[in-house]
Formats: structure tokens, C-alpha cells, sequence
């Protein structure tokens, strides 16, 4: 066997120390494409999420503009019974006021026919 000659030493020693550093490139390499495949992967997920999000919020909203809706009717409703039963409703009142002269009338006509009969 012989000895290697110190020109075949130093190539053999350049071309490990090349190989050496290609390995560090290719883990670099290898290490930008994960992060990258994890950065788009998050993207992606945080982007489905954001829309999801939206469509509940929408759906919430809906839900909350529909209960305002109905028991806002329902107050109204109740304001306008009250207001009625008070003798508030300007319809209501005209209707008692035409009522009243009605029995006034009645009145004065079943007072003058017992005046008269006396």
C-alpha cells in the first residue's frame, strides 16, 4: 500500500471540506423550504380562520338584527295597548269623545221627555 502524497491529501481534504460545505447549504436550503411550507401552511389556515370567523359573525348578526327586530314589534305593540287602554290614542280619543256627546244627547233628551211627562 502506498502513502498518499500530500497533493492527493490536500485534494481529498478541499473536497471534504467542499462536501462539508454543500451540506450546510443544502440543510439552509432544506430549512427555508420547511419555513416556507409552514409560513404558507399558517397562511392558509390563518385565512380560513379570518373567514370563518366573518361568516359567524355575519350569522350573529343576523340572530341579532332579527331579536331586535321582533321585540322591538313586541314594545310597540305594548306601548300602543297601554296608550289605548290609557285613553292616549288620538283615534281612541275622538271615538270616546263621540260617545260621550252621543250619551249626553241621549241624556238631555230622557231629562226633557221627564220634565215634560211632570
Amino acid at each position: 500500500m502506498t502513502k498518499p502524497t500530500i497533493k492527493e491529501t490536500v485534494n481529498n481534504a478541499e473536497e471534504f471540506a467542499r462536501k462539508i460545505w454543500l451540506a450546510g447549504l443544502g440543510a439552509y436550503g432544506k430549512s427555508v423550504d420547511e419555513a416556507q411550507g409552514r409560513y404558507e401552511k399558517i397562511s392558509s389556515e390563518a385565512n380560513k380562520l379570518f373567514d370563518d370567523l366573518v361568516a359567524k359573525g355575519e350569522n350573529l348578526e343576523s340572530d341579532a338584527k332579527g331579536k331586535i327586530k321582533k321585540t322591538t314589534g313586541e314594545v310597540e305593540t305594548r306601548v300602543a295597548d297601554v296608550r289605548k287602554k290609557l285613553g292616549l290614542d288620538s283615534d281612541s280619543s275622538d271615538d270616546k269623545i263621540e260617545e260621550l256627546n252621543a250619551k249626553v244627547d241621549a241624556l238631555t233628551e230622557a231629562v226633557a221627555k221627564l220634565a215634560a211627562a211632570k
